[in-house]
């Protein structure tokens, strides 16, 4: 099971030289997968989680693409009715050959109510809208041939997420949740793939609740959630250090620290 880490594109503490950085210790720490997230336009409700400056992600994983060589490189997800299917098509056909293939594309329907009004898109048509744009760029794909296809992993945690994912996806991608959760959901779908994002918090105590999320406890509560993640067949798992206060992305050597912790005890066990 591979490892990947969502980094910060956004926020009053990243520019161009702390995303260098970041994907230097990403890098360096041995993970597999750098992720990044999608707004077009921080209207005032993404602006509460997701400040400016925000790097839109196809332009700055291109320019990461330049300055890494290991890492995969992808996105959590791009919200796909923003922009027109047969140009997201030929943005990330183009990205994952200038990458030599190491694009995923992660895809989902959205949540910015506000934005989707500035962009001029119908909110309460995201779902269908979604869907179509995820046939189209499936037609996209095979009418260059499959030299040209590009990972797509379906974000979401409802069941029209799940559907999606089975019906257009090569793995669903689900934004955070219990162990318990995600081990009933898999359970009872015939999933294409697996590939989990799940917080990453570090703590000095267990965390008892029993709703605690995975990725969130002691080192020793996360190895184990990654431990049951593997058993549950995910073939990648995206630790997200982001915790929704934009003060964070001032203090990126804490989520290092962490990656760190887990980085070097996940490979003893693996």
């Amino acid at each position: 099971m591979q490892l990947g880490v969502n980094v910060p594109n956004f926020g009053p503490g990243t520019d161009p030289g702390v995303l260098r950085e970041w994907a230097r210790v990403v890098e360096g720490l041995g993970y597999d997968l750098l992720m990044v997230s999608d707004h077009v336009t921080v209207t005032p409700d993404v602006a509460e989680r997701y400040p400016e400056p925000f790097y839109e992600p196809f332009t700055t994983l291109s320019w990461l693409a330049g300055i890494t060589t290991t890492l995969r490189l992808g996105t959590t997800v791009l919200v796909l009715p923003y922009r027109h299917p047969l140009l997201v098509a030929r943005m990330a056909t183009n990205l994952q050959q200038l990458s030599d293939g190491r694009l995923v594309l992660g895809v989902g329907v959205g949540w910015a109510r506000q934005e989707y009004e500035a962009l001029g898109v119908p909110f309460t048509a995201r779902g269908r809208l979604t869907d179509e744009h995820l046939t189209a760029l499936r037609a996209a794909w095979r009418s260059d041939g499959p030299a040209t296809a590009v990972p797509l992993w379906v974000g979401g945690n409802s069941d029209a997420a799940i559907r999606r994912a089975i019906g257009f996806g090569d793995a669903w991608h689900p934004l955070r949740g219990t162990i318990s959760w995600l081990r009933s959901t898999v359970t009872h779908h015939a999933l294409p793939g697996f590939a989990p994002r799940i917080a990453l918090r570090l703590t000095t105590t267990p965390v008892d609740d029993p709703e605690r999320p995975a990725g969130i406890g002691t080192l020793d509560q996360i190895l184990d959630d990654l431990d049951q993640l593997r058993l549950l067949g995910a073939s990648t798992v995206l630790l997200d250090p982001y915790h929704g206060d934009p003060e964070e992305t001032r203090r990126p050597h804490t989520a290092w620290q962490d990656l760190t912790a887990v980085a070097t005890h996940w490979r003893t066990r693996s």
